[in-house]
């Protein structure tokens, strides 16, 4: 199958090529960076890797993730895997999202830092606390089970393409999950690795990061709630 990889950048230079260099080149077709309008070098560090690097010049998680996803129309394409650039995932284990979907039996597999193991100090409280808030209304409003919220995903790309992703911030990952439950994907959970991010998260870094990022991520939820 034709497996691409997207990873949404902002200020990744001292982990970029790590996690590029961990990714299975006999599994993987194309590894896109989308440079989220870094200042540091970024960019350079993820084509001395040998990742294809386009940029996204509006600040935005989902931002990103929209403009790789838009890279790869009229390409080849089976299946999409999103992993952060910050090397806190095991890009070795790709193996165990892509999988289920190579033989047939799920349309998406999410990567649980919940139900995997991981450095003590990894998963902050805050996160761990969202995706349990996140996963209690999804499972009252949409009667699907998640664990986690985690960035560490794959996914059929016909799949991908009927969901009609539009978030541009912190609500892109929910956003998936959602319209998924109420696609009626065929979803699947699997234990994941975790460890310590390589630099400061933009997110739960700071309170107002983890302020902004779960009102979005509520906002989100009760929007989907609404509309069809």
């Amino acid at each position: 199958m034709n497996i691409v990889v997207i990873i949404p950048a902002l200020n990744e230079e001292a982990s970029i090529e790590k996690v590029i260099s961990s990714i299975p080149e006999n599994l993987v077709k194309e590894i896109i960076v989308v440079d989220n309008n870094s200042y540091d070098s970024t960019a350079d560090a993820a084509k001395r890797a040998g990742a294809t690097v386009i940029t996204e010049k509006q600040l935005g998680y989902g931002a990103a993730c929209l403009k790789g996803i838009h890279y790869l129309q009229d390409k080849e394409i089976d299946i999409v895997v999103f992993i952060d650039g910050d090397f806190s995932d095991y890009p070795e284990e790709i193996h165990l999202l892509v999988k289920p979907i190579i033989e047939n039996q799920y349309d998406f597999v999410i990567g649980s830092r919940v139900s995997g193991k991981r450095e003590k100090g990894a998963l902050p409280v805050q996160s761990r606390a969202g995706s349990k808030i996140a996963g209690f209304l999804i499972n009252l409003f949409w009667k699907v089970h998640y664990t986690d919220l985690g960035p560490f995903r794959a996914i059929k790309y016909d799949k991908l393409l009927q969901l009609n992703m539009n978030d541009r911030w912190f609500g892109w990952t929910v956003e998936m999950q959602i319209k998924a439950a109420k696609k009626k994907l065929k979803v699947l959970e699997v234990p994941v690795s975790y460890r310590k991010r390589i630099g400061k998260s933009k997110v739960t870094g700071t309170v107002k990061g983890t302020i902004m990022a779960s009102i979005i991520i509520l906002k989100t939820i009760f929007a989907q709630l609404f509309h069809d």
